[in-house]
């Protein structure tokens, strides 16, 4: 079952489908995130999947804002899978977790070259550094604009070990994920 949403801005109107069979094991109402990707609001969805991460996992209840990358096997595949669907879905198959997989495993591993390849770092004059997320957000959050796998945003201030427990997620250990339910 879906919704019909009508989106209008300066260059278009068009008609959207909501889906509103969104799966969570832990009573998560994905509704809002399907709606911030289907208007184009990148930015607000990015942060809407960092906290539904927060509290698929436990750190939540915890009383921390960041998951532990120890935490991620705590995440339902379902709940995962249904997030990992809106994102591929919205993006035409440009944004989400999959494509953050292909892209790693594209550079071998590399956490250095797969941060180039999607998008996440910058220069300043001939130093390459990672771009900012706090404060003013140097990152894009414009679907015609942004590399391929730029979305969404897994901080590595802890190191990578998050990201890389995201990316090996038992839920991508096949393709069931992109099933509708």
């Amino acid at each position: 079952m879906a919704r019909p949403l009508v989106v209008m801005n300066a260059d278009t109107v068009a008609d959207i489908e909501i889906p509103t069979n969104l799966p969570s094991d832990m009573g998560m109402d994905y509704v809002p995130l399907a709606t911030m990707l289907a208007t184009g609001e990148l930015e607000k969805a990015d942060q809407f999947t960092r906290d539904a991460l927060i509290v698929l996992a436990g750190s939540k209840d915890a009383g921390r804002s960041f998951v532990y990358f120890t935490e991620v096997k705590r995440i339902p595949k379902t709940d995962l899978a249904t997030i990992e669907r809106l994102w591929t879905k919205f993006s035409k198959g440009k944004f989400g977790y999959s494509v953050q997989k292909r892209k790693y495993r594209q550079a071998k591993g590399d956490f250095e070259a797969f941060c180039r390849k999607v998008g996440w770092t910058t220069k300043d004059g001939e130093v390459e550094r990672k771009k900012r997320w706090f404060g003013a957000s140097e990152f894009t959050y414009d679907t015609a604009k942004a590399p391929e796998g730029h979305l969404p945003l897994t901080s590595a201030l802890r190191g990578t070990s998050l990201l890389k427990e995201l990316l090996n997620h038992p839920v991508f250990d096949d393709d069931e994920w992109m099933n509708e339910p």
